[in-house]
């Protein structure tokens, strides 16, 4: 039995190389492969550099020493290559001892030395180097029948190495870092952080998985859990299905309305746009669907991978606001990942410019992130906290208890009454209304944060969530970070 294992399985490994050689994915096999290899992510011989701007100084409030180039990704497969720009940002005077890494540049952007920004030359000055590259639409940088390529061989395929999402985007943001740990005279090895928003938020979370060398993620509107919408389980696409007609209805939308809504190009997405009615037309079934998601979640979701990340140390903070179309699925992950670390900024969120009149004023979130984990700081950001709710006849009452020993400086509450359900149409349309909402009272020797939120005794729901603050100080200056309770859905059912 043993012997026709190891035959079987060598089999499989012999199949694999012979399709992946004629650059076809396993995936036909009704497998789905990892496109992230890191054998050859982290090998800097085939990086074909070409050099635009040499080592040179750049005045400045903060001095500093550049070098702007474009480098090899790799191919989307034989004979498609995939390159990006990269600058690379030290100190004048030394080398970088950790790295933040980010790809939210525009193609114009990143090919001029522009001044940093004020968390850029506080890093600069604590000894950490910058690099940049481009995670962008490729039409923005004059690749658009590339774009067109691989997004049609990708719906035609559901190969994931056929995909900027799943490949080319998370694959430039490790390539980069492989670029400037080759100039070993200007970069230590130590830590590297990554921060941005939307597909700068997914890939370098995505990234962060595979990718032993990075260390931390500040990611903002962008996807986190692995939910069933988007995992493609029919009964919650029939629940999405069944809630946008019963809103469609209920407004008296058209056809023409009714149209917008559901083909919006995020709607339900796996883990960007959703192509689903695109793969379907080129001939994918559902079940291919189903296979290709449910085999990737775990090479794309921080929420697989908690376990692995939190044992090698790595910082995580997200902030997915409460209304957006990309991280639609936040009461989900409230109820099944409490210990995410998320800020959620009321009734924001991509296309979401309107804030609700209470939401925090003085948030320095990255600043803070960044500085307590490349530095010394004074305090300490806070970790997720446990909550407890209890229904006491017309009231709900909400305790949120952080660890003693690192307790939150304030508390803020919101609500709402029958919202519907994850990345439907009633959810991002509607708001946590402006009169829904307490400061929260606090027993600090508890280390709690309670509240009485008042009941609609109409509702069948409520949601809620808190927001609570924490300063650190770094350089004698003040850093108000905000982090909130899990997002909580409570059923008023009697």
């Amino acid at each position: 039995m043993g012997k026709v294992f190891v035959f079987a399985m060598r089999l499989s490994a012999l199949i694999t190389l012979v399709f992946l050689a004629f650059g076809v994915s396993p995936l036909l096999l009704g497998g789905v492969s990892n496109p992230i290899d890191m054998g050859e992510i982290k090998d800097s011989s085939n990086l074909e550099a070409q050099i635009i701007q040499d080592w040179h100084l750049v005045e400045g409030k903060v001095p500093t020493r550049q070098k702007y180039m474009t480098i090899r990704v790799g191919e989307f497969w034989p004979g498609k290559e995939y390159r990006v720009p990269v600058r690379l940002i030290v100190p004048a005077d030394r080398k970088a001892k950790g790295i933040h890494l980010t790809g939210g540049h525009s193609f114009n952007g990143i090919q001029t030395e522009r001044p940093l920004r004020p968390i850029e030359e506080l890093l600069i000055e604590g000894g950490v180097g910058l690099v940049y590259t481009l995670v962008q639409n490729l039409n923005h940088s004059g690749q658009a029948e590339l774009a067109k390529e691989i997004e049609d061989r990708f719906l035609e395929t559901l190969d994931p190495r056929s995909s900027l999402q799943t490949w080319g985007w998370p694959a430039s943001l490790s390539r980069a870092l492989t670029a400037a740990y080759a100039e070993t005279e200007y970069f230590v090895t130590a830590k590297v952080a990554m921060s941005g928003g939307s597909k700068n938020g997914a890939s370098p979370s995505m990234a962060l998985i595979h990718d032993d060398r990075l260390t931390a993620v500040h990611a903002t509107v962008s996807p986190i859990w692995a939910s069933p919408l988007r995992l493609c389980d029919e009964i919650a696409w029939s629940n999405l299905e069944e809630a946008d007609l019963a809103f469609a209805e209920a407004r008296g939308m058209d056809k023409l309305q009714l149209d917008k809504i559901l083909n919006h190009a995020f709607r339900g997405g796996f883990f960007g746009p959703v192509y689903n009615a695109a793969a379907l037309s080129r001939g994918r079934t559902w079940n291919d669907l189903k296979t290709f998601a449910q085999g990737m979640a775990d090479a794309v979701f921080i929420s697989r991978n908690l376990e692995t990340l939190n044992a090698r140390g790595v910082d995580l903070y997200f902030a997915p606001g409460t209304h957006d179309f990309v991280c639609y699925d936040i009461q989900w992950g409230g109820k099944h990942h409490p210990d995410t670390p998320v800020y959620f900024k009321t009734n924001r969120g991509h296309g979401k410019n309107k804030s609700h009149h209470a939401l925090e004023t003085d948030e320095a979130n990255l600043p803070a992130f960044l500085l307590q984990h490349f530095f010394e700081v004074e305090g300490r950001l806070l970790n997720p906290p446990k909550v407890t709710h209890q229904l006491a006849g017309n009231t709900l009452e909400v305790t949120v208890r952080f660890d003693s020993d690192n307790p939150a400086e304030s508390g803020r509450i919101w609500w709402m009454f029958d919202r519907g359900i994850d990345g439907s149409a009633a959810y991002f349309h509607e708001l946590f209304p402006d009169d829904q909402w307490l400061e929260m009272t606090t027993d600090q020797k508890m280390g709690t944060w309670t509240a009485e939120i008042p009941l609609n005794g109409n509702a069948k729901t409520i949601d809620f969530f808190s927001n609570h603050r924490k300063t650190i100080s770094y350089e004698g200056e003040d850093y108000p970070s905000y982090l909130s309770s899990p997002y909580s859905r409570v059923s008023l059912k009697k």
